[in-house]
């Protein structure tokens, strides 16, 4: 497992199912928020003092959706409707974040990514020539922000306005909001159709897509079904000396394997390279361990140096 340890403003504190029902306990900044996670399934105890001192806790509906509590309306210290936390991007700037408490627990950050920032920035970095950059579901655009401080042009995708403006929001707070970049309001499905027939060409593409999900049409998304097809598409995209290809996924029963495979049968083949899946997840301050929180399969070109035999056995 591939692990998110550089943070400094945000801490994963500790975790713990109560009635059949897992949360997690968060320190994002100054705030201490808990939210549900479906993989907390153990009941361990909750010795952590957070757990009585948060600021906030997300409570789901059986409707659908839910709501935010905070359980001390008299605290001094009252959440507000946004706030901002930083990373320290190795080997570069400190990227700046706006979070903002959303209606279906998110708070507009995914802080396991942080380590795929931090590789995607030193592969870029390490390029010396100029590299574009397709980030496809690009959501509040914490890839964006790692590529475009490494010195890439990015072209950031999301079918979501909100999302794309609050991309742009933490592009300005981190410095970057000059740096080279398209904030493209589209679907993602379509947009790279259309850059296909148009014949643009990218060195790197990342690709963030939901589980489950409906196009501005009405279009259902199903990422079991639609990974591959999406991912073929976008490989034909790829420049003449690409440099990788990054897929992330939160879909339950979707193994890191299985978007290795779709990598691997895709990219080695005319590219070369070596392909490397795995789980990445949060350390519990609590209990050590460490949270799984998704997956990612990465690509990387053979220009990088990487060990493909390793990586990519031979049978």
């Amino acid at each position: 497992m591939r692990v998110s340890r550089r943070w400094q403003d945000y801490q994963l504190l500790d975790t713990g199912a109560v009635n059949g029902v897992g949360e997690r306990l968060e320190r994002w900044g100054r705030y201490l928020l808990i939210r549900p996670d479906p993989q907390v399934i153990w009941q361990t105890p909750r010795r952590h003092p957070g757990w009585e001192t948060a600021d906030a806790r997300y409570h789901r509906s059986a409707a659908g959706g839910g709501h935010w509590e905070c359980p001390r309306p008299s605290s001094e210290q009252k959440l507000p409707e946004s706030w901002q936390i930083s990373y320290p991007l190795a080997g570069g700037p400190e990227l700046r974040f706006n979070l903002k408490p959303m209606g279906f627990k998110h708070t507009g950050l995914f802080p396991e990514q942080a380590v795929n920032w931090d590789r995607m920035a030193e592969i870029i970095r390490t390029a010396n020539r100029p590299i574009r950059v397709l980030n496809l579901f690009a959501y509040t655009g914490g890839a964006t922000l790692a590529c475009l401080a490494a010195g890439a042009h990015v072209t950031h995708v999301d079918a979501a306005k909100g999302m794309v403006a609050w991309g742009r929001e933490n592009a300005a707070i981190s410095g970057l909001a000059d740096r080279p970049v398209r904030w493209l309001v589209d679907d993602c499905g379509k947009f790279v159709e259309r850059e296909r027939r148009r014949g643009s060409r990218y060195d790197a593409i990342i690709m963030d897509p939901p589980s489950y999900g409906r196009g501005p049409g009405g279009e259902v998304w199903k990422l079991e079904e639609q990974l591959y097809p999406l991912a073929a598409t976008c490989a034909e995209l790829l420049s003449e000396s690409p440099l990788f290809f990054a897929v992330n996924s939160y879909t339950t029963g979707l193994s890191p394997s299985v978007m290795g495979y779709i990598l691997g049968t895709l990219l080695i083949p005319r590219f070369g390279g070596g392909v490397e899946a795995d789980e990445i997840g949060l350390p519990v301050a609590e209990s050590g361990l460490v949270l799984p929180c998704g997956a990612t399969g990465f690509w990387e070109s053979s220009e990088l140096g990487m060990r493909s035999e390793k990586l990519c056995p031979k049978s």
